[in-house]
């Protein structure tokens, strides 16, 4: 099979038949094609290498400082933080459903579009609530782009989806290790303790110019993105009954459905110290907003350098034991932060947080695609990254609304909790998996 029929219809004559499992490269088929598999995952690493860049720079730790020079309160910042997660909620399953009918390769090029463009709108905020909108609309880049790209890594992956989607995520996270300390640090730069807006939307002008070079990137390795559409054009209410099919296949799998809320779970808390570790660490701490970049950065090291190592054992050993092993450690130590000021304690804690995070995020979606009977890996990638986002952009909300009424402590300790009753529910009723069986 070659790389072309990876895309959608691979058997099909109509939508119906868009894209079934059995047209998934296997592992002989990886190896035979080297160069054509190869450079559809370097052209991904590469975009979503930029991707990531521009949307961490946008997101962590400027968002959050950004809405508190607003005037926005602390569960002003949390909506504000949330609300891209929230369009993924709504958009990523329908996203994934399209790129398994028209190809992924358009539906990437979208994603990119909105990532170039959208960071320029953030010159026009005064307002926090403008801010909210702002953050709706970019979140279409990641609810676009994270299930049609991990549909893509399925589709070629065959017995070695854990390994592939760790090495992935860890080349977009090098993005991410270089958002946090530079875009704290171009702040501390260019606005010193006391940032103006002013300086925030200069900020966000540097951010749209590397967002656009992953746009540009999309054009230049063009050919080696996958996208083969249906041989003859779908109608409307044959993509309704794809997705309807493809949604309820993978919603009424107890399953699947228990399996991709630990991902959610787990990013609870990640969400929550996106939105709430820089204001902890600059205002409660008494540190620099540089201080709070680097200490995302050290997060970032250690999914990079963690989550290849995590999805090949989790390939090997399973899936479950990595999972259950993950979330315990993530909640131990996120509990663990409101306790601790001193900037090399934080550090220590954020690696051993980061440890927990890449073995859980390594072997979640490995496991979802394993288990899934929808027929398209689009589908079921859209579903579970709408779970995912559930977790992320409650962990602001919820963050906020707790500091409303709590310490930092109380508030810690109910989202710690919250783990503990998801990780006893899916060690009772997740059945083990072998890996990649």
């Amino acid at each position: 099979m070659r790389l072309r029929d990876l895309g959608v219809s691979a058997r099909g004559l109509s939508c119906r038949q868009s894209f079934i499992h059995d047209s998934t490269i296997s592992t002989g088929d990886f190896l035979s094609e080297p160069r054509t598999v190869r450079g559809t995952f370097t052209a991904l690493v590469l975009i979503g290498f930029f991707a990531r860049l521009s949307y961490g720079m946008a997101r962590t730790p400027l968002l959050a400082l950004f809405a508190k020079s607003l005037g926005a309160s602390s569960a002003a910042i949390g909506l504000a933080v949330g609300m891209s997660t929230v369009t993924g909620i709504f958009f990523k399953a329908p996203a994934g459903t399209l790129s398994d009918i028209y190809g992924r390769r358009a539906a990437l090029l979208a994603a990119t579009i909105i990532f170039g463009l959208m960071p320029f709108t953030y010159v026009l905020v005064n307002d926090y609530r403008l801010l909210v909108v702002i953050r709706f609309f970019h979140g279409f880049a990641t609810a676009i782009y994270g299930p049609v790209a991990m549909a893509v890594i399925m589709d070629i992956a065959g017995e070695r989806k854990g390994e592939l989607v760790g090495t992935y995520s860890s080349a977009g996270m090098l993005g991410g290790l270089l958002a946090a300390p530079l875009g704290g640090g171009l702040l501390s730069l260019l606005g010193g303790d006391a940032p103006s807006l002013a300086v925030f939307k200069q900020i966000y002008l540097i951010i749209g110019v590397l967002g656009s070079v992953s746009l540009g990137l999309v054009f230049l390795l063009w050919g080696r993105l996958p996208s083969r559409a249906s041989p003859e054009p779908p109608t409307m209410m044959g993509i309704m009954r794809k997705f309807r099919e493809d949604v309820w296949a993978v919603v009424t799998d107890t399953q699947v459905l228990l399996t991709s809320s630990m991902e959610g779970v787990q990013n609870l808390t990640v969400g929550a110290l996106e939105a709430f570790l820089p204001v902890y660490v600059t205002v409660t701490a008494g540190l620099t907003s540089f201080h709070a970049g680097v200490l995302w950065g050290v997060q970032l090291v250690v999914l990079i350098f963690l989550k290849p190592i995590m999805g090949s054992v989790s390939d090997r050993r399973g899936r479950k034991p990595m999972i259950t092993a993950g979330m315990i450690i993530c909640l131990v130590t996120f509990i663990l932060y409101p306790l601790t000021r001193d900037f090399v304690l934080l550090c220590g804690l954020t690696m051993v947080f980061g440890l927990g995070e890449s073995m859980v995020t390594s072997s979640t979606a490995a496991m979802v695609a394993e288990q899934t009977k929808a027929r398209g890996f689009g589908t079921s990638m859209g579903v579970f990254g709408s779970l995912w986002d559930i977790g992320h952009a409650s962990g602001p909300i919820l963050m906020g609304l707790l500091l409303s009424r709590l310490d930092y402590v109380p508030a810690f300790g109910v989202i710690s909790l919250i783990l503990l009753a998801a990780t006893a529910l899916f060690q009772l009723f997740v059945k083990t998996s072998p890996g990649a069986a």
